[in-house]
C-alpha cells in the first residue's frame, strides 16, 4: 500500500481530514475545484475561508486535477456533499484501482436510491474495500488541537487499518467497526435530529426538552437503522450516540445552525446562504422520511423537521404534535406498539 492520502473535496472537514493524514506522517493531496484555494494551500498552508488563518500541515498540498490526486494513493477519502458523490467517484474511477481502499466521510443519503456514500462509491468505481469515516468531529475543534476520536466501518479489515493507520494521531483517536450500513445511517440520520434540537434551542426551551429530543431521536435513528439491518449496538457508539450529542448542542454544527435560523423565522434560502456550506441534515431529512414510510417505521421527528423545511407547519405546530402523541414503549423495534 503506498503511504499516499487523497482527499476529495477542500471544506472544512475535508481540509481537516488532510491535515490529520499530514499530522500522522503521510503526504497527502487534497483535491479541490477552486484553483485560488489550491493556490492559497499551496503557498500559505491555510484554508481561509472554511478554517481562517490555522495552518496546516506542510505535508499537505493542493490540486484541482483529479487523476494526479487519487492515482497511486494508498487511501481515498471521498469528502465531498453527497449531492455531487456520485459524479465525482465516477471521474475518479476512471483513475483508481482494484487495490487502492476509498473511504467515504460524506454523512449523507442519495434520493430515489437511499444509497449510502460507499455503495454510491462501489457503484462507480472499481473499489471493493471501501468503507466511511464517522463520528462526533466538528472541524474548528480538531484543528484547534482538541482530542477527538472517530469510528472508520468497513467489511474488510484492510480499509479500517487504513484509516487507523494514516489518520490516528495525538489528539486524534480511531476506532474500528465492521458495521458499515449502521454506522453511515447514524451519521446521516443525526443530521435531522441536530436540525430540530437547533430548533428547540432557538425557542428558548431548557435541557430537558434537549434530552428528550436526543433520546427519542436516537431511538429513531435506530429503529430505522435495526429494519434496514444494522446492529442495534452501533448506535451506541461514536457514530451514534456521540455524533448526535455533538451536533445536537453546539452551534459549530451546521445542521444545528438550520434549526436555530427555522426558529428565527427564516427561510431556507437564507439559511443556506449564511452557512456558506452544505447542510447534508436538509437533503437527508426528505430521503429519510421516504425511506421511512417504504419500511414501515415511525419517525415522528424527523416527519416534523420535515414539515418545517418545507414550510407545512411551525416549529411549535410540530412540538405540540409530538407532546400529543399516543404514549408507546420506550424501547421497542416493531415500529408500532403503543401503551
Amino acid at each position: 500500500m503506498s503511504d499516499r492520502v487523497c482527499v476529495l473535496g477542500g471544506g472544512s472537514w475535508g481540509t481537516i481530514l488532510a491535515h490529520l493524514a499530514g499530522l500522522a506522517g503521510s503526504e497527502t493531496v487534497l483535491w479541490m475545484r477552486n484553483e485560488e484555494r489550491v493556490a492559497e494551500l499551496n503557498e500559505h498552508h491555510t484554508n481561509e475561508r472554511y478554517l481562517g488563518q490555522t495552518q496546516l500541515s506542510e505535508l499537505v498540498r493542493g490540486t484541482t486535477e483529479l487523476e494526479e490526486a487519487v492515482s497511486g494513493a494508498g487511501l481515498v477519502i471521498f469528502c465531498v456533499p453527497s449531492s455531487a458523490t456520485r459524479a465525482i467517484a465516477g471521474r475518479a474511477g476512471e483513475f483508481l484501482t482494484g487495490d487502492q481502499v476509498c473511504l467515504s466521510a460524506t454523512k449523507g443519503l442519495e434520493p430515489e436510491t437511499y444509497h449510502r456514500m460507499s455503495q454510491v462509491i462501489i457503484q462507480e468505481t472499481c473499489v471493493k474495500k471501501v468503507g466511511a469515516i464517522s463520528g462526533p468531529n466538528l472541524a474548528k475543534e480538531i484543528v484547534a488541537g482538541q482530542p477527538s476520536a472517530t469510528v472508520v466501518a468497513s467489511r474488510y479489515t484492510e480499509a479500517i487499518r487504513a484509516g487507523a493507520t494514516f489518520l490516528h494521531g495525538d489528539t486524534f483517536r480511531v476506532y474500528g467497526n465492521t458495521d458499515l450500513k449502521g454506522v453511515e445511517l447514524a451519521g446521516a440520520l443525526k443530521n435531522v435530529i441536530a436540525i430540530a434540537s437547533g430548533c428547540v434551542t432557538g425557542l428558548g426551551f431548557g435541557m430537558n426538552v434537549r434530552a428528550a429530543l436526543v433520546t427519542r431521536g436516537l431511538a429513531e435513528i435506530q429503529r430505522l437503522g435495526v429494519k434496514l439491518g444494522s446492529d442495534p449496538l452501533t448506535f451506541m457508539g461514536l457514530a451514534g450516540i456521540g455524533d448526535l450529542l455533538v451536533t445536537c448542542g453546539s452551534e459549530l454544527s451546521r445542521n444545528f445552525r438550520v434549526g436555530l435560523g427555522i426558529a428565527a423565522g427564516k427561510s431556507l434560502d437564507t439559511i443556506c446562504e449564511e452557512l456558506g456550506e452544505v447542510a447534508e441534515g436538509i437533503n437527508t431529512t426528505r430521503v429519510a422520511n421516504s425511506l421511512a414510510k417504504a419500511e414501515g417505521v415511525t419517525m415522528p421527528i424527523a416527519e416534523g423537521v420535515g414539515l418545517m423545511l418545507s414550510g407545512e407547519a411551525t416549529p411549535q405546530e410540530v412540538l405540540q404534535d409530538l407532546m400529543t402523541r399516543a404514549a408507546r414503549y420506550e424501547i421497542d423495534f416493531d415500529y408500532s406498539a403503543e401503551v
